[in-house]
C-alpha cells in the first residue's frame, strides 16, 4: 500500500456524500495503491450508516473503524494509524473546509525528500475573533517553545511518511504535535498553503476552551522532546539555580550583618534561603531518580535512544 488516508469523523453525516465525491476525483487520478481508513468518534447522527454504505460499496479501498463512544480528535488520529498500511500517511478532516484537491501536490512535495509536509490554510474561512485570533496566538507560541516554526499547528491537512511517525504515542490533545516529535527524530518539515472552505454542514467542535487545553498540553511536548532521556537537565537545572539563589541570599545577610551590624535571625530572607536550598537539594535528588527511570524504560524494552534513516550494505538488524 502507497498512501493511507486517515480521516476522523465526529457528526459529519450531510459532509460525508461530498467528502467521498472530492476523495474519489482526486485518488482515482494518482498513480498510487490508496486505502481511506475513516475512524467514526462516536457520532451520534447517521454518520456511521453512511460510512457503512460507502465500505459495502468500496470495500477495496474504504475502511471504517467505529468506537464506542467519543473519545476525541487524537484517539481516532491514533486509531487511524495503528490500522493504516500506507506508506506515505496523510491526514484529513470530515468536515470539507479541507480539500482532498490538494492531496496531489502535497505529495509531489514529499517526493522532493521532505518526510513531513504541513497545510497551512493561508485564507482560512473560520470566525477571526473566536478561531482564528486564538489559533494564530496558539501557533506563535508552540513555534517559539518547541522551535519547529509553523504558521498553523492545528491544520490537520499533513503528509507524512510512515517512518516518521513511529516510537511515539498520542494522548490527549497532543495530535496538532506530531510535526514536533516528527522534528525530534530528525524529520524534514515543510509548510504549504492549502485551500480552506467554509463549513457548509454542521457546527464546528472547536472552542475557545481548546486552546487552555494546547497550552497545558504544550508543557507536556516540552519536557518529552527536550528532557525525556535527559530529565536531571531540567530538574538538575532548576534545584541548581535555586540553590545559586539561596547561596546569593546568604551572602546579602552575612554582608548585611558583617558591615550593618543587622541580626541574620529575625530576617525572613534566613527562611527564604534555607527553604530554596532544601528545594533545589530535592529537586536534583528528584533528577536522579528521574534518571534511573529513562534508563530502565530504555533498557528494559531495549528502546534505541537514535533513529536510523537509512541503512546501506546492512542485511539485518542491530539485534539479530
Amino acid at each position: 500500500m502507497n498512501l493511507s488516508l486517515v480521516i476522523p469523523v465526529y457528526n459529519e453525516q450531510d459532509n460525508l456524500p461530498n467528502l467521498f465525491d472530492a476523495l474519489y476525483a482526486t485518488l482515482n487520478t494518482i498513480q498510487k495503491s490508496w486505502e481511506v481508513i475513516l475512524v467514526d468518534d462516536g457520532s451520534r447522527d447517521k454518520s456511521l450508516e453512511v460510512l457503512k454504505e460507502y465500505a459495502q460499496k468500496d470495500p477495496e479501498h474504504i475502511r471504517v473503524i467505529s468506537f464506542r463512544r467519543n473519545f476525541g480528535q487524537t484517539a481516532a488520529i491514533a486509531a487511524g494509524l495503528d490500522y493504516s498500511q500506507g506508506e506515505i500517511i496523510i491526514l484529513l478532516d470530515a468536515d470539507m473546509q479541507n480539500d482532498p484537491a490538494d492531496i496531489p501536490m502535497m505529495l509531489a512535495k514529499l517526493d522532493e525528500g521532505y518526510d513531513l509536509v504541513s497545510g497551512w490554510r493561508k485564507n482560512r474561512k473560520d470566525n477571526a475573533l473566536t478561531r482564528n485570533f486564538p489559533s494564530m496566538l496558539a501557533n506563535s507560541l508552540i513555534s517559539r517553545v518547541t522551535g519547529v516554526h509553523l504558521h498553523d499547528y492545528g491544520c490537520t491537512l499533513k503528509a507524512y511518511r510512515r517512518d516518521v511517525l513511529e516510537g511515539f504515542r498520542l494522548y490527549g490533545e497532543m495530535h496538532r504535535f506530531i510535526p514536533v516529535y516528527a522534528n525530534s527524530v530528525g524529520a524534514n518539515i515543510t509548510e504549504v498553503p492549502v485551500r480552506h472552505h467554509p463549513r457548509k454542514f454542521g457546527k464546528t467542535k472547536y472552542g475557545l476552551e481548546r486552546t487552555v487545553k494546547v497550552v497545558l498540553d504544550l508543557f507536556t511536548v516540552k519536557f518529552l522532546v527536550s528532557y525525556a532521556s535527559k530529565p536531571i537537565y531540567l530538574f538538575g537545572g532548576a534545584g541548581s539555580f535555586l540553590m545559586f539563589v539561596s547561596t546569593l541570599i546568604m551572602l546579602y545577610l552575612f554582608i548585611r550583618r558583617i558591615f550593618f551590624f543587622v541580626s541574620i535571625a529575625n530576617s525572613p530572607l534566613l527562611q527564604m534561603s534555607a527553604m530554596f536550598f532544601i528545594l533545589g537539594v530535592q529537586s536534583i535528588l528528584m533528577g536522579l531518580i528521574a534518571e534511573q527511570l529513562v534508563r530502565t524504560y530504555h533498557e528494559s524494552q531495549r528502546k534505541p535512544t537514535y533513529t536510523v534513516r537509512t541503512k546501506i550494505n546492512l542485511k539485518q538488524d542491530f539485534d539479530e
